[in-house]
């Protein structure tokens, strides 16, 4: 069985209850549509590297991700794809934009977006494509000013049980899965509202494996028995790292018992230990309710009937934490393959342009956290495949160090309009035809700037190239650090200090400040 066609065996009546048929129209003859290609825009929420089969991370060997990877296996999967502001918001404002943080105006979540300034769905709608956003939008209530020609999105965060969405209509809640939903809609709006002489922009914005990691009910024991393998930084002292030491968002200390791990309160209880946000379980019908108390039940009682230790209940609950992480992507993965199966059997496949992505990394364990913010490689790095039949070719493999910023160049220019020049990104399609340009980027700039906020990870801003990594703390510290990603690829050993690196570090430092001038950082507040 086709690997996407899996995700239609097991939850059709989901798809065509949302859509109806899945046969969709033909290949399209229309000169403007065979000119340009049309864009599908995948994207989850904090979606780790790490958690992505293309990537060949151990985890995957457990809990693969073979519709993503169909992706990469028929395009492109980019080694070296960063965010340039670790942060939902901020990283979604500079797709659409092309800018960084301090240029587009959102820095911080709960900013609000200026919908008004040039992004390029509304420049490519303006230029005959048709637009559609379905899912998780997260830059304000609604996407004022991008002018979609349809859209339908979770109210706030969304939630994965039963949630309400948001069109120019109002908002309803749907019974259902989030992700399944989210499907539903996107092959609805593929089936019955696409205008088939238009090329056309769709994104499809998954919720997950955003906190608090609720499973499809059919994927609620996908990983009952799975023991994952534990990162050899779990138990971190951070050593040399003091914005690392006064975080709080570590796994075993700081997620909440019940909302984040499902902890329950005793042997035989079903009611959740902490939870600061009870509207998320209790949306979950009567019936929903029973099928997850049996799911996790046994589980939740055989962890509280044992004599754990400390160090016992650390390992337990990081175990509890990537089971269900990772059993959100699960559904993820269908969602991909059975937009991939339409694509194909709608004779778009070869016109369309499919990239996959995640607004940032996160981190699994590493350090013993979760969450991302930080300019370290968990958070930094971001999934990034493209597969686009007509144009990129299959199994290939780019190792240049791409941003977030380099969707809306590429994407204003595949559409054969002119990038404008405050667009602060590059342009991929060189490297998607598998020429890098002499001149690409042997270097990134990267600005955190959300503190005092959630999980209090300082202020900072940095550099990395291919070897080394040197970041600033700043606010109520006034701290560096300096990584040899070489030597020290967990990023352990902070070496600023070291005078081996002294004139490689005097190198990095006027290399920051360069990058700092080109991105016009102001200075004002900033060390």
């Amino acid at each position: 069985m086709n690997r996407g066609r899996r995700y239609l065996a097991v939850s059709t009546v989901l798809i065509t209850t949302a859509c109806g048929s899945l046969d969709g129209p033909g290949p399209t003859a229309q000169t403007e549509q065979a000119a340009r290609p049309n864009i599908v825009f995948i994207m989850s929420d904090d979606h780790a590297v790490q958690a992505v089969g293309a990537y060949g991370h151990p985890i995957t060997q457990q809990a693969p991700t073979p519709n993503i990877d169909r992706i990469a296996d028929e395009g492109m999967v980019f080694q070296n794809a960063f965010v340039t502001n670790s942060l939902c918001g901020p990283s979604r404002s500079t797709m659409l934009t092309g800018k960084y943080s301090h240029i587009n105006g959102f820095t911080r979540n709960g900013d609000t977006f200026d919908g008004t300034q040039p992004t390029w769905p509304r420049v490519l709608k303006e230029a005959g494509y048709q637009t559609a956003m379905i899912g998780k939008w997260h830059l304000g209530r609604t996407p004022e000013g991008l002018n979609f020609d349809y859209w339908k999105i979770f109210n706030d965060q969304g939630e994965y049980y039963n949630p309400d969405f948001i069109t120019e209509d109002g908002m309803q809640r749907h019974e259902g899965y989030a992700s399944d939903l989210v499907t539903g809609f996107t092959l609805d709006w593929l089936d019955n509202r696409r205008d088939p002489d238009k090329p056309f922009v769709l994104f499809m914005n998954h919720k997950a494996p955003h906190r608090n990691w609720m499973p499809a009910p059919r994927h609620t024991r996908i990983f009952a028995d799975t023991e994952f393998p534990v990162p050899d930084t779990y138990f971190d002292d951070y050593e040399g790292r003091r914005a690392a030491a006064e975080q709080e968002m570590n796994i075993y200390q700081h997620m909440y018992e019940g909302h984040d791990l499902k902890m329950t309160t005793g042997v035989g209880s079903t009611e959740w230990r902490y939870d600061p946000w009870k509207h998320l379980i209790e949306r979950l019908s009567p019936e929903q309710r029973d099928e997850w108390d049996a799911a996790y039940q046994e589980r939740n009682d055989a962890m509280n009937a044992a004599d754990f230790d400390e160090r016992e209940m650390a390992l337990w609950k990081y175990q509890r934490y990537l089971q269900d992480y990772l059993a959100t992507i699960a559904a993820v993965d269908d969602s991909v393959g059975a937009v991939l199966d339409y694509l194909d059997d709608a004779g778009l496949a070869e016109n369309t342009l499919v990239v996959y992505t995640s607004d940032q990394g996160f981190y699994l364990g590493e350090h013993g956290w979760f969450d991302k913010r930080f300019m370290y490689e968990e958070s930094l790095r971001t999934p990034m495949l493209i597969r686009w039949p007509g144009r990129v070719r299959g199994g290939s493999v780019s190792h240049a160090m791409v941003l977030n910023t380099d969707y809306a160049p590429t994407f204003l220019e595949l559409a054969g309009l002119e990038v404008p020049d405050d667009i602060q990104g590059s342009s991929l399609t060189g490297i998607m035809d598998g020429d890098t340009p002499d001149d690409w980027r042997d270097s990134i700039y990267y600005h955190y700037y959300e503190y005092p906020g959630f999980h209090m990870v300082k202020a900072h801003y940095g550099i990395r190239n291919e070897r080394y990594k040197l970041i600033h703390f700043y606010d109520d510290v006034d701290t560096w650090e300096f990584f040899d990603l070489e030597t020290d690829p967990a990023e352990l050993h902070n070496r600023i200090d070291d005078p081996a690196y002294r004139d490689t570090i005097a190198a990095m430092r006027n290399e920051l400040q360069s990058l700092r001038r080109q991105f016009k950082v102001p200075e004002t507040g900033v060390p």
